[in-house]
């Protein structure tokens, strides 16, 4: 058994090592060509249509969902179907990347004649720079492989990989050349992590206004605990007469509270409030509420939010930020 599975790492070894000396081997050959392709995508004043057919058409779809998201508009285009009337998505302005490893297939050599009649500029990944399809390509970008890293030397696997990393250094070199940055991102994501967490400010997700608990700090605990009990977060935050925050009591400090005093109804809020609490500015963003609650001895389960003046603008729950998906 030990020989058996030994056998299998190595071989497994083996196929990385290959697809990674394909890629060594790619970025050797990187040159003015990768540049002027860059330089077309850049100046395109539509969107970059992606083709390709079986594997190569899978990696398409990445590559356009890869550019699509960092602010370089694109789109997939199945060439099977494109010849039998998906070409009319295809538009003036538009940069026709397509990939093809043969340099000869059948379903993309189709759509070309149609691309040249309407004067668009078209990029060609291949492995063979000679073919058919590049001759016909304004930018040939060499996706050439020694050897496929499958054993049988016939399964696109080094080429797909190649592929996929040259269309990541397209996407990758645009977004530096079009100053993408994280905020942009996470527009174009605003149901992922990311985006919540770049995006998502304490505002949008704060209880606030008649959601939002506050009792005077000169109130006794029966109305705090009305107050607590009527909006259900487990804290109210508590003011001064000028109507800024002075403290807050949660559920775990009234807790502790009914411990130490017999008649805890009748005592000011003001001695029992955790004075001065941790707070988070209005119009901060959620993840930094996160990282507030988060980095203490003892979690917070609440948290204020106050304005510029220090008035208790609402309340904050760590389950808030997790139900938003902020953490």
């Amino acid at each position: 058994m030990k020989n058996t599975t030994d056998n299998i790492i190595s071989q497994a070894k083996q196929i990385i090592d290959i697809e990674v000396e394909s890629i060594m081997a790619l970025s050797k050959r990187l040159d003015d060509k990768f540049i002027l392709a860059v330089n077309i995508i850049h100046e395109c004043t539509g969107r970059i249509i992606i083709t390709g057919m079986g594997k190569s058409g899978l990696i398409g779809r990445k590559i356009a969902a890869t550019l699509a998201s960092t602010g370089t508009p694109s789109i997939f285009l199945h060439p099977a179907e494109g010849v039998h009337g998906d070409l009319g998505i295809i538009m003036p302005g538009d940069v026709i990347l397509m990939i093809s490893n043969s340099g000869k297939t059948d379903e993309v050599l189709g759509i070309v004649p149609t691309v040249k009649k309407m004067g668009l500029k078209t990029i060609l990944m291949t492995g063979d720079v000679k073919a058919p399809l590049a001759n016909m390509s304004d930018v040939v970008l060499d996706i050439s492989v020694e050897r496929e890293a499958c054993p049988l030397d016939i399964v696109p696997t080094s080429s797909t990989t190649v592929t996929l990393v040259l269309g990541d250094a397209l996407a990758s070199v645009l977004l530096l050349k079009k100053g993408f940055k994280k905020e942009h991102f996470a527009f174009f994501h605003p149901g992922g992590t990311l985006g919540k967490r770049l995006l998502l400010r304490v505002d949008d997700i704060m209880h606030a206004g008649n959601a939002n608990p506050v009792v005077h700090e000169n109130a006794t605990m029966k109305d705090a605990i009305i107050e607590i009990t009527s909006k259900g977060l487990g804290a109210t935050n508590c003011i001064s007469t000028d109507g800024k925050l002075t403290g807050i009591i949660t559920d775990g400090g009234l807790r502790r509270a009914i411990e130490k005093y017999e008649r805890l109804l009748e005592q000011p809020v003001r001695d029992i409030m955790t004075k001065n609490p941790v707070v988070i500015q209005k119009g901060r963003l959620a993840a930094e509420a996160v990282h507030l609650m988060e980095n203490r001895p003892s979690q917070l389960m609440v948290l204020p939010v106050v304005d510029e003046q220090g008035l208790p603008v609402g309340i904050i729950r760590i389950h808030d930020l997790v139900k938003a998906g902020v953490t």
